[in-house]
Parts: structure tokens; C-alpha cells; sequence
């Protein structure tokens, strides 16, 4: 190969890094989604199911059980869970650090049928260390306390486990079971209103006002939305020939890009950090649990001690929070510097803490 082609190829080469730089670099663009998608589908709320359990299988970490002391309810729900198989145990006989008694809580749609699966949560009820690891036995599932049994749930436990070596020894209270619960009984269901209202999951202006105008674009008319408040849009559809679900689900069908506000989400059991509308952190000084969090500019230029995080202004979250990661702050010690970064105004985010 000669020396210009040789030259050539590279240009050639540098030129294209510089476009996959360019590519990787730029911010991402909020992506386009379906009406349907934010709102309330047919305003219909969910049906809220709740029930009484246990969960099986823990490794020494169930309920504080021996005989007849400690947790009551847990001895006696197994003793009743025996004799359903012909088998009598005395309390006293009883060693049931394997076993614990948990709520189990979940939210179907009015419109689900006998034979459909949902996802159901199990919380710790009694003096558990954990539910790590645990399998949830059949379960039934009531609306109300003390009415019909409507589903059932049983299931392995899904536990979210963190990156750092203490969440990875953290006691788990709650977890989840996808499609842990099936419907068994048909639920009231309601009658499916030929309403004229979108109502939004997260009600925002700009995002209704975005709605309206898409849903007239997308329809060749002016006025067919109208914004009401910041949680309803009021629909007036007048070529509802196909019937006016087909007409509402076309609706549903159009595209738009909603205002994304700035929203920062922390879980304070895994220490898991999400930043939603690219917020970023100002300048603030943070000390808790022996970690120092400074953000901006510093007179001091000393190496920070062990424990100490220096990022610069505007710095994303996300950089704070894998930072805050690198010197083994806890899930919790996190949730604490977020929330104090917040109340002190160094990010202008809404902050959730779950």
C-alpha cells in the first residue's frame, strides 16, 4: 500500500471514531410514546387484593419460634397447615426458624379473567431476619377481610441484591413474585364507560397540553382535545362510526413526547440510584456517617481523606451516586446524602425515596 493510501485509510478511520464519538457523546433524545400508555386506562382503578401466608424454605432466618414462644401466629398457622394433611405436631414440638408469616398484597385490573397471572408483593409479618431465598406457600387472596377468596398466589421470592458487598449481606423484609398470583373468581367488573376524559397517570400541563395537541394532529381537526386540568384531557370524537371503543383505542394509538420532568428515584434498601430528565447536583457540602460529599469548588487541596468525595458542580447524579458507591457508602447512607443534597436546594429534582 502506498503512503497517500496508507494516509487515506487513516483519515478515513479517524473520521469515522469522530462520528461514533459524536454519536455516543450526545445526550439522549426522549423517545415518542403512546397515548395509552399515560393515561388511566377507561379510569378504572385497580381491585386491591390482600391475603395471609407463609414462606417456606428460609435458611435459619424465619420467625423466632421455639414451641409455643415467640411468634404465636406463626406456630399456629403451621400446626394449621399440618393438620389440612393429617398431621398433628405439639406446639411445643415446633422449630420453625425456616418459616416465617408474611402479608402478601397485590393490584389487579377489574378486567382481568379467572386463569390470569399478576405479580403479588410478600412483606415480613413477624421477627424474621430474612426472606431471602424463601418460596411462598398457597396463599388465598381476598378483597376485603373476611370475604370469598378471589386468587391465589404462591411462588420463589424475587429479592433485588445490590452491587456492594453490604447490600449484598443486607436483610431482606420484602419481595416480589412475578405472575405469582392467579385470578380464580371473576371480579366486579365495570361497565366500560363511553367517557370523553383521558385521565393521566402522572399529571403534568405541559404533558396534557402535548397530548391534546398530538391527538388533533394526528385527527385533521382542531378542538377534538381539549386540556381541562393538568391530570384530564376532555375528548370530543365525531366519527365514532366503528364504535366508540375503536374510536378510543385509535386515540390510544397516537404518538407523542411527554414533558419529562426532572426526577430522581432512590431505593434505600439496595442503594439503587435513577435519574429521570438528566438532573444534576450544585454546589454543597454533605457530611453523614463518616462520608464527606463535597461538590464544587474548595479551597482545600489536600487528598480527601478515606470516606471523602469531591465531584465538581453540575456533576449528574448518576456520577455522584457511583461515587458515593466506590467509598462503601450503605443503600441507606445514600438515600440520606440525596435527601440532605435536596432539602439544601443542590438539586432541583423531585426526590423519591422508597
Amino acid at each position: 500500500m502506498s503512503r497517500s493510501n496508507r494516509y487515506t485509510t487513516v483519515l478515513t478511520l479517524f473520521a469515522l471514531w469522530l462520528a461514533a464519538m459524536a454519536v455516543a457523546l450526545r445526550p439522549l433524545r426522549a423517545q415518542d410514546v403512546r397515548v395509552r400508555d399515560l393515561v388511566i386506562a377507561d379510569a378504572a382503578p385497580p381491585v386491591r387484593l390482600m391475603g395471609y401466608g407463609l414462606v417456606t424454605g428460609l435458611n435459619g432466618t424465619g420467625d423466632r419460634v421455639m414451641g409455643a414462644v415467640g411468634s404465636r401466629q406463626t406456630v399456629q398457622s403451621v400446626v394449621n397447615l399440618l393438620r389440612r394433611f393429617d398431621v398433628e405436631v405439639p406446639l411445643e414440638m415446633l422449630r420453625t426458624r425456616n418459616v416465617a408469616a408474611v402479608l402478601v398484597t397485590a393490584e389487579v385490573s377489574p378486567y382481568l379473567r379467572p386463569g390470569g397471572h399478576f405479580e403479588v408483593r410478600v412483606s415480613s409479618l413477624g421477627d424474621a431476619q430474612s426472606l431471602r431465598g424463601g418460596v411462598l406457600w398457597m396463599t388465598p387472596l381476598v378483597a376485603d377481610a373476611g370475604g370469598r377468596p378471589l386468587a391465589g398466589a404462591q411462588g420463589a421470592l424475587q429479592v433485588s441484591i445490590g452491587n456492594s458487598s453490604r447490600a449484598m449481606q443486607q436483610n431482606v423484609m420484602t419481595a416480589l413474585i412475578p405472575d405469582g398470583g392467579v385470578l380464580e373468581a371473576d371480579m366486579p367488573r365495570p361497565r366500560m364507560a363511553a367517557g370523553n376524559k383521558l385521565l393521566l397517570r402522572d399529571p403534568d400541563l405541559g404533558t396534557a397540553s402535548r397530548m391534546a395537541a398530538a391527538i388533533d394532529s394526528a385527527l385533521g381537526a382542531k378542538g377534538i382535545a381539549r386540556v381541562e386540568d393538568p391530570g384530564a384531557v376532555t375528548l370530543a370524537l365525531k366519527d365514532t362510526t366503528g364504535g366508540y371503543a375503536e374510536a378510543l383505542a385509535r386515540v390510544g394509538d397516537i404518538k407523542l413526547r411527554p414533558a419529562r420532568a426532572a426526577r430522581l428515584v432512590i431505593d434505600g434498601r439496595d442503594g439503587t440510584v435513577v435519574g429521570g430528565g438528566d438532573p444534576t447536583v450544585g454546589e454543597a457540602v454533605v457530611s453523614h456517617a463518616g462520608i464527606t460529599l463535597t461538590i464544587g469548588a474548595t479551597t482545600d487541596t489536600t487528598t480527601p481523606p478515606h470516606g471523602g468525595v469531591r465531584m465538581a458542580a453540575g456533576s449528574p447524579v448518576q456520577k455522584v451516586a457511583a461515587a458515593l458507591h466506590a467509598v462503601q457508602a450503605s443503600p441507606g447512607e445514600i438515600a440520606a446524602i440525596f435527601e440532605a443534597l435536596r432539602e439544601v436546594g443542590a438539586i432541583a429534582a423531585e426526590v423519591v425515596l422508597r
